[in-house]
């Protein structure tokens, strides 16, 4: 069964430095029908203001995700990682058994647009770790890019979860279809996030 849900259907939230989109129930947005689709819990797409961001928080046993779409968001954290992540770039926070960090846009002209996938892990309290990676536009351009998987397969970044999260640029003028890993099993379920007119991302996910 496909169902869709269209983007002016999610959780919105503008704080005027800050503003999301929630796929999920998340902060002041809550919606019993849609909590979480097996163990994707968040997915939010996020737009933030030239100098501002998140100030230090913690998280824990969840698989966090960030996919910059548009300009730069500076990341540190307590594990002693300080970085930028720019667009075409992923980065894996493992939280495990606890992490700090922040994140803000150190552009003072240009707005970072991002999503923020969390996934829960199939193991709690697991070595907290950080994972950068640039996957280039021809790697993406017409084709399926695996970003994350659970057997780093493909030059992918590996998570605690059998899920799989691909990337790809596409022709809005052509039909495309969504594979199916050869070993899905029958309870193997399929998102489609449709980020911006000629790209798209999808994760598998196991309940």
């Amino acid at each position: 069964m496909i169902t869709l849900r269209k983007a002016d259907a999610r959780g919105h939230a503008n704080h005027g430095w800050l503003e999301s989109w929630h796929s999920f129930s998340f902060a002041d947005y809550h919606d019993p029908a849609h909590q979480r689709f097996g163990t994707l819990r968040v997915i939010n797409e996020d737009i933030v203001q030239p100098g501002a961001g998140f100030d230090t928080h913690g998280h824990r046993d969840m698989e966090i995700i960030t996919y910059i779409l548009s300009g730069r968001l500076s990341h540190c954290d307590s594990m002693g990682n300080g970085e930028d992540i720019h667009a075409g770039e992923i980065q894996l926070m493992r939280a495990g058994s606890g992490v700090q960090h922040s994140e803000f846009n150190p552009s003072d002209s240009e707005a970072v647009h991002l999503l923020q996938i969390w996934i829960m892990p199939d193991e709690q309290g697991l070595v907290p770790g950080y994972w950068q990676k640039t996957f280039p536009e021809e790697a993406k351009r017409g084709c399926w890019c695996l970003l994350v998987s659970p057997d780093a397969a493909d030059g992918s970044l590996r998570i605690h979860q059998d899920a799989r999260l691909s990337a790809a640029l596409l022709d809005v003028r052509r039909r495309w279809t969504i594979p199916s890993p050869p070993d899905a099993k029958p309870t193997c379920m399929l998102r489609a996030v449709v980020c911006r007119p000629t790209g798209m991302s999808w994760l598998r996910g196991m309940r």
